[in-house]
């Protein structure tokens, strides 16, 4: 079987233009690429390449000007909002850089989300779902500020409990854009840790997580599987 049909993720040619005061701006000129369950990927590129943009789209998040994007077997552009959120229920986390955290919801309650909308966990109690969100945030060292708002939490420690939120479900893909830009060596490198053993050392009868993660960091990079390098809108 080739890697095409095993993929989670597969884009093709995908293309994306802005209008601005001077014209229209390529950000992405004819990208493609797959990604495997389990393979860990990550993009480098400057600041203003297009990798972020990459990301929104290969994610869902944003549509493109051309190509095409399947998602967990799915052609993106043939759904509605409703199917693109139904079809990431469950299967696909995302760590932000802006952490995206709801602000009247506590540490807690914030990682309880995708498993109270994944309709596949409603047979399960209350009780089950929150241990599972706790053990998710003792994970990333937070336990202790489960009932914390976001408010009340420093920049590190919202990326933190964003970090818990992505990976409570275990999904079958993760984005992360930046995940350890606002953590500490000390904090950071448990978390990279736990990142990649989703994807290395999935547990007996889970399928294990792909991770494509858009990173500065040429050494992070260097402990995945792939390296993608974007330059100007293309892949160099």
């Amino acid at each position: 079987m080739d890697a095409s049909s095993q993929a989670v993720l597969e884009a093709t040619d995908l293309h994306q233009r802005v209008e601005g005061p001077s014209g229209t701006l390529d950000i992405l000129r004819g990208v493609s690429l797959a990604v495997n369950p389990g393979e860990t990927v990550a993009i480098l590129g400057a600041s203003g390449s297009g990798k972020s943009t990459l990301l929104g789209l290969l994610a869902g998040l944003d549509a493109p000007s051309g190509g095409e994007v399947r998602l967990l077997g799915q052609t993106i552009s043939e759904l509605d909002e409703d199917g693109r959120a139904a079809l990431r229920a469950g299967r696909v986390g995302f760590v932000f850089q802006s952490f995206q955290l709801l602000p009247a919801l506590s540490a807690l309650e914030n990682v309880l989300l995708p498993l109270e909308l994944n309709p596949e966990h409603e047979a399960q109690s209350g009780a089950e779902l929150t241990r599972r969100a706790n053990e998710a945030l003792d994970r990333v060292g937070l336990a202790q500020r489960a009932r914390h708002y976001p408010h009340q939490l420093s920049g590190g420690e919202q990326q933190r409990v964003a970090i818990a939120r992505a990976i409570v479900d275990h999904p079958a893909i993760l984005f992360a854009d930046e995940p350890t830009g606002n953590l500490d060596g000390r904090t950071g490198e448990p978390i990279i840790e736990h990142l990649f053993a989703l994807a290395h050392d999935a547990e007996p009868g889970r399928t294990p997580t792909a991770l494509l993660l858009v990173t500065h960091d040429p050494e992070l990079a260097s402990r995945c599987d792939r390296i993608i390098r974007i330059q100007d809108g293309v892949l160099a």
